[in-house]
Formats: C-alpha cells, sequence, structure tokens
C-alpha cells in the first residue's frame, strides 16, 4: 500500500455524526457538517449525511463542486462569505450562503434571477470574536437590505466565535444572538429558520446550556472529525478520537549523535534549533514532511519523539530497536495536522468501511509493511 497516506475510519465519522445528531437533537439543535477538512472527498461527506447531519457546509466553493458532480443533494451552505468573482458559481452549487455584506448580497440576488434560482442568505453577526459578522447595531438595516432583494431569501443569522480571537461561546453571547433573532421577526414581521450558534467550540454551551434559547443549528467538523471540542481540545465522551491515521515510510534508521556539529546557523526554516545532547541515539526518518502536514500536530509512537521536519523529512528520536527500512510508523493528527495532509496531493486517502467500534484510543503504532 502506498505511503504516505491517511487511513480514514468512515464507520467511526458516521459513528460520531450519530452521536452528536442524537444528542443535540434532545436540544431542539441540528448539526450541519463541515466538509472544509475534507477537500470534498464525497466517501466523507457522505458518512456524514448517513449519520444524520441535516446539511453540509464549506468554506470552498470548489470542494461544494466537487461533492455535487459525486452526486451528493444534500444542502449546501458556502461558509465563507463569497467572492464576487465567485457569486455565479456560488448561486449554482450551494443553496445558501453566510454573508456580511450587502454588495454581495446584492450580486448574489442579481446572479440568482439571472439563473431562475433562489439563494439562501445566512446574515453572519459580529459577537467579539471579529472574524467575520456585522456589527449588532447594523443588523436590522442588513436584514431589509436582503429582504428588498429578488433572487435571495433571508434564512437567518449566524455568529462565528472562537476562530480568530479565541472568544468562548457563553450564555452572555448565545442570549445576545437569540435577542437579535426576536428583534428581527418582530420588527420586520419575518420568522428566521435557521439560528446558527457557531462551531465545535459551542459544543460545551449547546450540551449543558439550561436554555439554547433560538439557537437550532451548530456547524460541526473538528468534533465529529476528531470526536473533541475545540476551545481546550478536550475528547467529547462517547466519541472515536481516531478515525484519522497518517502512515508514513521509513526511508532511514541508523544511530547518530544526538547533537549536530560545526557552525550552527538557521535551518531551512528559519528556525534555530536548540538541541540538547543525549549521546548516540536512534534516529529514524519517514518520508514525509511540511509539505505534507503540521508536523506539530503529529502524535508520536510510544516510544518515538518528533524532533522535527523539513520540506520533506519528518525526523524522529528513539531508544526503541531501529524499524526496518520500508517499515511503517502510524500517527495520530491534530486539526491543523489534518486539514494539511488532506490538502496536499502527496498523501493519498484510503478509506476504511469498517463498522464503527468501541475505539478512542489513538491510533500510533509502527508496523512492517
Amino acid at each position: 500500500m502506498s505511503a504516505p497516506r491517511l487511513e480514514i475510519n468512515l464507520g467511526y465519522l458516521r459513528d460520531n455524526t450519530e452521536v452528536l445528531v442524537e444528542r443535540l437533537g434532545r436540544r431542539g439543535i441540528r448539526v450541519s457538517g463541515v466538509t472544509k477538512a475534507m477537500m470534498g472527498v464525497p466517501q466523507l461527506a457522505r458518512a456524514l449525511v448517513e449519520g444524520g447531519a441535516s446539511s453540509l457546509a464549506d468554506s470552498r466553493i470548489e470542494n461544494i463542486e466537487a461533492m455535487r458532480v459525486a452526486g451528493i443533494t444534500a444542502p449546501m451552505t458556502l461558509i465563507r462569505a463569497p467572492m464576487l468573482s465567485q457569486c455565479a458559481r456560488v448561486v449554482a452549487s450551494a443553496d445558501a450562503s453566510l454573508n456580511s455584506e450587502s454588495e454581495v448580497v446584492s450580486a448574489l440576488a442579481a446572479e440568482a434571477r439571472r439563473q431562475g434560482r433562489v439563494h439562501g442568505v445566512v446574515l453572519m453577526v459580529e459577537l467579539g470574536d471579529l472574524r467575520e459578522g456585522i456589527l449588532p447595531h447594523d443588523l436590522e438595516a442588513a436584514a431589509r437590505h436582503v429582504l428588498g432583494q429578488t433572487g435571495v431569501r433571508l434564512l437567518g443569522i449566524g455568529a462565528n466565535l472562537a476562530c480568530q480571537s479565541g472568544v468562548a461561546p457563553s450564555v452572555r453571547n448565545m442570549t445576545e444572538l437569540s435577542a437579535l433573532a426576536a428583534g428581527l421577526e418582530h420588527s420586520l414581521g419575518v420568522t428566521l429558520d435557521v439560528v446558527s450558534g457557531g462551531n465545535s467550540a459551542n459544543l460545551t454551551w449547546a450540551l449543558n446550556a439550561a436554555d439554547v434559547g433560538r439557537v437550532n443549528e451548530l456547524r460541526l467538523g473538528e468534533a465529529i472529525l476528531l470526536g473533541r471540542e475545540t476551545l481546550h481540545r478536550r475528547p467529547v465522551p462517547g466519541l472515536h478520537r481516531d478515525a484519522f491515521t497518517l502512515v508514513a515510510e521509513v526511508i532511514e534508521a541508523k544511530q547518530k549523535p544526538s547533537r549536530p556539529w560545526g557552525d550552527i546557523t538557521q535551518n531551512a526554516f528559519g528556525e534555530r534549533p536548540k538541541p540538547v545532547d543525549h549521546g548516540v541515539r536512534g534516529r529514524v526518518i519517514v518520508a514525509i514532511g511540511r509539505q505534507d502536514t503540521d508536523h506539530t500536530g503529529l502524535s508520536a509512537p510510544d516510544g518515538y519523539e518528533i524532533l522535527g521536519a523539513s520540506s520533506d523529512h519528518l525526523v524522529l528520536d528513539t531508544e526503541m530497536a531501529l524499524p526496518p527500512i520500508g517499515s511503517e510508523v502510524r500517527f495520530g493528527l491534530n486539526y491543523p495536522a489534518l486539514l494539511r495532509a488532506m490538502t496536499s496531493p502527496y498523501v493519498t486517502p484510503h478509506f476504511v468501511c469498517a463498522d464503527p467500534i468501541e475505539s478512542n484510543r489513538d491510533q500510533t503504532s509502527v508496523t512492517s509493511s
């Protein structure tokens, strides 16, 4: 089997989705499965739909188009504000989009009229994280602008937290979102179908709040993919954390001094390593690097330590017996490492269609090929 590869357990992803859909459903909250880390790979999108996600959400129109070409018919929302240059593609492939600029809404409306479609608009509200969003005092005017356009429909409002500035979802800001929704409905005489509270960072609030108010949707990616919430990266009980395993092949395994010699300057990435002399150690190199993943987000097998990475080499330290050349090392991943591995053209996805089983342990080991 080729390496490097990303082994993906579709059963675990279905299972994680089912668990979250059931738990949040008790609170009146739908799950929109975020596929942006998956590059529009249809097998992964289908696993989320089969798990009960009410819709799919992605930040790249290219991924949405790929899923449409693959025959996926689930409702899809573009969750990065549309670029003016891509409005025609957005209307053609996405059912809805998250928006914060009236100029873009006007362009979407014009394109929807041209294509004979109606495009859904969710207005994003700024609640303090200072990424995208309309300031609350400007929200009614923005909503009136949507209502005044033919070709678009005001679906609702949403918010995004804990992405840019790390502002946590809380009773206070989620209550504000609910109040804004109720205020719009009262002042404009409309009913909002969507009040999208946020992302995987909202899980702790959503599952424990005394009252979730008007929030009826969460956009979940990392919680489904890696089984953890994103405020503190804590595991969510009952979810699989090992749906993804990165596998790389050993290309060198030798006993070497642990301290480099010669004049030390910067490495290839402008860093100044500070090695510690531990004497002669086992040093293993696997054929993967920064061009393929974020090495700082990998979990090495027991007995191995990641020393660093160049573009194409990942260097490991070990006191164990040296692995054979051509054997494989298996790593767990965090979200940044997964995102980059899925994006790399050099990492091949390999799907495991096994049914879910009881396993929440990281899949990290060394195996012979």
